[in-house]
């Protein structure tokens, strides 16, 4: 194989996984669980789609981020862990009690 041959098929391989690459990224669907947005409060609701997500998702997978810790220094305000910047550690999935801060 020459110098030539080399590099075309080199190319065309990147070619390839980056074409391949995209087109996932455009039909990606989430493959995480989120809670229905009627069940966020109203000012929630207002919310920026980015933030209403982050909502809905700590809702769904309250307790996997009990697991992770926060790093925004809200420990003084009593938060034990990522869920409660989302959703008051006392509350229940009955009774869901939301923590503004995370609106911003």
């Amino acid at each position: 194989m020459n110098r030539r041959d080399f590099l075309t098929r080199g190319l065309l391989a990147a070619a390839t996984v980056v074409i391949a690459g995209s087109r996932g990224i455009e039909a990606a669907e989430h493959r995480y669980k989120l809670a229905p947005e009627n069940i966020l409060p109203a000012d929630i609701a207002k919310a920026p789609a980015e933030v209403r997500e982050a909502y809905r998702f700590a809702i769904a997978n309250r307790d996997t981020l009990r697991y992770v810790p926060c790093y925004c220094g809200c420990g003084a305000d009593g938060h034990t862990s990522n869920a409660s910047c989302y959703i008051q550690d006392n509350s229940t999935p009955a009774k869901l009690l939301f923590d503004r801060m995370s609106l911003g």
